[in-house]
């Protein structure tokens, strides 16, 4: 029987690029509207699990995938599956922002219209609540025509955020998104990802330890061992933080390893 306070969920979950074992064996639990804080060293396989779950893998011809994910309990890697509408579903942010060569409203407005919203006020309505939600709007209101790539590094990534959220996603991806900000961008980013808790279920990919400790409701420590990343531990934050079971994440989270 599912459980119906896990969102997405991945049972086993192994990845291997031209042969080549990158990941093996992940069992990572999202629960429904809560942030999860995916942390670990660099090459341990984090952003790499991530991508899997809008099935990004599909790009790469040199990607197999073996195990299950299961969104809502229903297996999205299973052959046949709608990807396109299975990326209405779950939002993919990567670490530096990557606006659209378009208008700064049409980032918003063309993937409306690609998912299948036809008239036009519907979707520069939709594009206007998605800019207040990220607190874009009246920064950018009157200049909605001009290219994004205007936008500061900040507000590029505030925008993709609106990108994504404009099409009502259940999970958004997010891979390192304040890496490439300043501190105080990256400071409204976290305030705006801490917001959508309780209403959107938030797998965050971050070597800032500081920062998956404010942000996070759950965390999975991952590891590598002779170049493949595995899942070492998961749990709520509280719990990993303070009483780690495993003692290569107790060293990682003391600043000894990784």
């Amino acid at each position: 029987m599912t459980d119906p306070q896990i969102c997405l969920e991945a049972c086993d979950l192994s990845v291997r690029y031209g042969g080549r074992l990158a990941v093996s064996g992940v069992g990572l639990r999202a629960r429904r509207g809560r942030i999860l804080a995916i942390v670990g060293p660099s090459g341990c396989g984090k952003s790499t699990v991530l991508a899997c779950f809008n099935r990004l893998h599909d790009l790469n011809p040199a990607c197999e995938l073996r195990g299950s994910i299961r969104l809502d309990g229903q297996e999205i890697l299973r052959p046949g599956l709608d990807v396109l509408a299975l990326r209405r579903r779950v939002g993919l942010i990567a670490q530096r922002p990557n606006s659209l060569p378009l208008s700064i409203g049409r980032n918003l407005t063309f993937p409306l219209r690609h998912h299948g919203m036809g008239r036009r006020v519907d979707r520069q309505d939709a594009a206007r609540r998605a800019l207040q939600r990220v607190g874009l709007w009246e920064e950018v209101k009157d200049r909605l025509g001009r290219p994004a790539s205007e936008l500061s590094g900040g507000q590029q990534q505030r925008l993709c955020l609106a990108r994504a959220l404009v099409l009502e996603p259940e999970v958004l991806l997010l891979d390192e998104p304040c890496s490439a900000l300043d501190p105080l961008a990256s400071a409204v980013v976290e305030e705006l990802v801490a917001s959508l808790r309780g209403n959107v279920t938030i797998l965050i990919v971050t070597h800032n330890l500081a920062q998956a400790r404010r942000l996070a409701d759950d965390v999975a420590v991952f590891w590598n061992r002779d170049g493949v990343g595995y899942l070492e531990e998961q749990g709520s934050a509280d719990a990993v933080f303070a009483a780690p079971c495993s003692l290569i994440t107790a060293a990682y989270l003391a600043g000894a390893r990784g």
